[in-house]
């Protein structure tokens, strides 16, 4: 997840906060299809240990995930990249 270099994408001389770089990348890796609806994410703290966050950090994270709404957590299971809304339409060829 951190990238092939090895090194966490987080930048802690940026200005922005730790938790809302990891969810942007997190959230990047989502639209770009590296992460596919139904896709189990890491355990927190796990995510924690492949960023070099604590782990409340990468609750954080996953929290604000889930306020976007790209991702799912179900108690006692995982957290899980949300699929499309189904109501949305496919295309515009709404007639």
């Amino acid at each position: 997840m951190t990238g092939e270099s090895g090194q966490s994408p987080i930048d802690p001389t940026k200005i922005a906060y730790v938790y809302m770089q990891m969810a942007d990348h997190i959230a990047a890796r989502i639209a770009s299809g590296e992460l596919r609806p139904g896709a189990r994410l890491p355990g927190e703290r796990d995510l924690a240990a492949e960023y070099g966050v604590a782990h409340l950090t990468a609750r954080r994270a996953t929290r604000e995930l889930r306020d976007r709404g790209l991702v799912v957590t179900l108690p006692a299971k995982g957290t899980f990249v949300a699929y499309p809304d189904a109501g949305e339409p496919a295309d515009d060829s709404e007639e």
